[in-house]
């Protein structure tokens, strides 16, 4: 497990998710925990470079489920509308798994496997955010 780091502003949580993104392949399950506004949208834009995906990344929440093309697809979900367990059934996660990568806002709503890896993402102030990887293989690192 890699040890938490700050990051100063956006453009740093975005570099500190591309160089994790660059380790994350087909199967991997990202649950992204933090506050409203915390910065889960701007890592996935991070997290989507570094995996080599195309597309312009904006938050899913209204459409729920947002699909990038790449060599290793990435699905970005976001749970905000939803409750915990609500319409979960609908999002075909093993689908999108089989498919790509899927990292999940407000991941903290979905009961998940125990390979699921939980990125913790804290507001310290306006821009410096703490990110805590929780799980994962130990080739990922930022």
């Amino acid at each position: 497990m890699s040890e938490p780091i700050v990051t100063e502003s956006p453009e740093e949580t975005e570099a500190a998710a591309a160089r994790l993104g660059a380790r994350v392949g087909r199967g991997d399950l990202l649950l992204l925990v933090g506050e409203l506004g915390a910065g889960k949208t701007t890592f996935v834009r991070g997290l989507a470079r570094g995996m080599g995906v195309g597309g312009q990344v904006t938050s899913p929440t209204f459409q729920l489920v947002r699909v990038y093309p790449g060599s290793v697809p990435l699905a970005h979900v976001d749970l905000y509308r939803l409750g915990p367990g609500a319409e979960l059934a609908d999002l075909d996660l093993d689908g999108l798994l089989d498919a790509g990568a899927v990292a999940v806002e407000w991941g903290d709503r979905l009961e998940a496997s125990e390979d699921a890896v939980r990125v913790v993402i804290e507001p310290l102030d306006e821009r410096r955010r703490r990110l805590a990887l929780n799980g994962g293989p130990e080739r990922w690192s930022w």
